[in-house]
């Protein structure tokens, strides 16, 4: 409104920092043009106008998300004209408040609570009301976490889903002797419960069941007859509740405090990755840069590193191994879930808050961006908040965990909740891997 106030005096094309937030004002009368850009890194590029010649490639801010301004774009980046009379608040590489020119923004409906981006407040009036976050190319993004993929109607409060998974090794040469442990039987709790789960593997084998200290339904199983191929198949019928339905957005600031006992306990799901220190460090201020742009608040930070990874990091498929640490993926911006969830896990844990690794199954209704998951395992992670136990975070959609998701493995890491491993004694020359996995929905339950 003082913007508008000075406008109507003449034209107005403003920019305005205070070191921390950048606020862009565009003249109403469109007497003059305000450009934005989005950078995501890794910057290689230098961007040109007929005036200017931007070198964003120094090694200072190879790793940075940058909004830029500018009253004429440069190079063929994708650049989003400013409305006449729309303002725009950027900090630490988003922009975290955009204005509707022509809306009274006094009387526009707060953003829920659990969903809010932090607002610009001044001590004696409260703050504005009307917000959305920009996505890359500028346009609106902040749907609620399920904008990546098909979600229930707002009145379904369960579905059935039915996982069929099949696993093939084969071989060259005949395996004589080999130990083998599985994980694919789906959690049965409050929010998921097994209605049937059969697992039915060739050749058998002396095996046993139990539950490993990570709670994972686990069977291990000696083969001792010679074999060239294995197989095995995991069917499950699975009713789901929703997960997020009494889920509240409490105020709760960086960093937790954690009692000693509690701190004992969740030690494992807090200690980040060995890295070199260097890396970790990058990585740490790269995890507090969202807190700082969420003002501390926990939850809403978690929120943003989990829209950011989706909306910033390419899902390619095979660019990575189980090797590829955080930091490479970081860097180079790209990856699968299992990596996604391993950069969320080592930025939430630098935060010190707890993450765990999840291994289980997406339905995707054909809708997703990357239904490619849904013909394999899917991985993703869960944080532990004081009040309310584990909430799972989805980096790859950009989502909270909810009634499309089947958990089945958790642990530290990969490794302990990979779906099938073993070690081969003798023989098995040529091996050859083989997954398949189907997701089907029954339908919902109200």
């Amino acid at each position: 409104q003082w913007f508008e106030q000075l406008n109507a005096l003449g034209s107005l094309n403003l920019i305005m920092t205070d070191g921390q937030d950048l606020i862009a004002y565009r003249d109403r009368q469109a007497e003059s043009s305000l450009y934005l850009c989005r950078c995501c890194p890794p910057h290689r590029h230098a961007l040109k106008n007929r005036a200017l010649s931007l070198q964003l490639d120094n090694s200072l801010d190879n790793n940075r998300s940058m909004v830029l301004v500018a009253t004429h774009p440069l190079s063929e980046h994708a650049w989003s004209s400013l409305a006449p009379g729309e303002m725009v608040v950027v900090r630490l590489g988003q922009v975290i408040w955009q204005s509707t020119p022509g809306k009274d923004e006094s009387a526009a409906s707060a953003p829920s609570a659990s969903h809010a981006s932090p607002m610009l407040r001044r001590d004696s009036e409260p703050a504005p009301q009307l917000m959305r976050e920009a996505s890359v190319r500028m346009q609106a993004d902040n749907s609620e976490f399920h904008q990546a993929g098909p979600s229930p109607s707002e009145s379904v409060q369960s579905r059935v889903l039915r996982v069929t998974h099949e696993t093939l090794y084969q071989y060259d040469a005949p395996v004589e002797h080999s130990t083998h442990v599985f994980r694919l039987r789906p959690v049965h709790d409050v929010y998921q419960e097994v209605l049937e789960h059969t697992l039915d593997i060739s050749p058998q084998g002396m095996s046993y069941t139990f539950e490993d200290v990570f709670g994972n339904q686990t069977v291990r199983m000696k083969v001792r007859e010679p074999y060239t191929e294995l197989r095995v198949l995991a069917q499950s019928r699975i009713r789901i509740r929703d997960r997020n339905a009494s889920i509240g957005h409490r105020t709760t600031t960086l960093p937790l405090v954690w009692m000693p006992w509690q701190r004992q306990m969740m030690m494992p799901y807090l200690l980040p990755p060995e890295l070199p220190e260097s890396q970790l460090r990058e990585l740490s201020d790269f995890a507090t840069s969202f807190a700082t742009r969420q003002q501390d608040d926990l939850v809403e930070t978690l929120n943003d590193i989990n829209r950011t990874i989706r909306r910033d990091f390419a899902y390619v498929s095979e660019s990575t191994t189980l090797e590829t640490t955080p930091f490479e993926i970081y860097v180079h911006r790209r990856g699968v879930c299992q990596d996604f969830a391993n950069l969320f896990i080592c930025l939430a844990r630098l935060l010190g808050v707890p993450a765990r690794y999840r291994i289980g199954y997406i339905y995707t209704g054909a809708n997703y961006d990357n239904s490619i998951q849904s013909e394999a395992s899917h991985a993703w992670l869960e944080v532990y908040l004081p009040w309310e136990g584990w909430r799972g975070y989805d980096p790859t959609n950009g989502c909270l965990v909810n009634l499309d998701h089947v958990c089945v493995a958790a642990g530290r890491n990969y490794i302990d909740a990979t779906p099938t491993s073993g070690t081969i004694y003798k023989g098995g020359r040529g091996e050859r891997l083989s997954v398949s996995v189907r997701v089907e929905d029954e339908g919902a339950a109200l």
